[in-house]
């Protein structure tokens, strides 16, 4: 069985949605699997994946805002480190995807990416990336 590929990622602000499509794509490539599930983790607390559109930047940014609408940084939160706001959008997205594999490629749309979601950067982070044959 294949091993899990770690990428490690470095976010430049503390909210930044990074598109991993290519870092996906290369650790599918390099696990051999045509065939299967290709499973994606999130190793923090603090930041979460999702697949969303790719075609207009746009969309991150509005994700970005409206993310900071829905859970903004509150001096008010009981959290000590002063980032509930990121455990709280975290929770929103979820720190895994499992993706369809076929033709040794992720089944994604037209317009579809895969983001890695920083809620409280910048700094290094880890993604997890296994590849399950079948």
């Amino acid at each position: 069985m294949p091993k899990p590929f770690i990428v490690k990622l470095r976010s430049s602000r503390r909210v930044e949605i990074i598109d991993v499509t290519e870092i996906v794509a290369a650790a599918i490539r390099d696990s051999g699997i045509a065939e299967g599930i290709c499973a994606l983790q999130s190793l923090h607390t603090t930041a979460a994946l999702t697949v969303n559109e790719s075609a207009d930047p746009d969309v991150r940014r509005d994700m970005e805002r409206q993310l900071a609408l829905i859970a903004p940084r509150d001096p008010a939160f009981l959290h000590a480190e002063g980032n509930s706001d990121a455990h709280i959008k975290t929770s929103l997205f979820g720190p895994s995807l499992a993706l369809i594999v076929s033709g040794g490629k992720a089944v994604l749309g037209t317009w579809q990416a895969i983001y890695f979601c920083e809620f409280d950067g910048p700094r290094e982070r880890s993604l997890v990336v296994k590849c399950l044959e079948g």
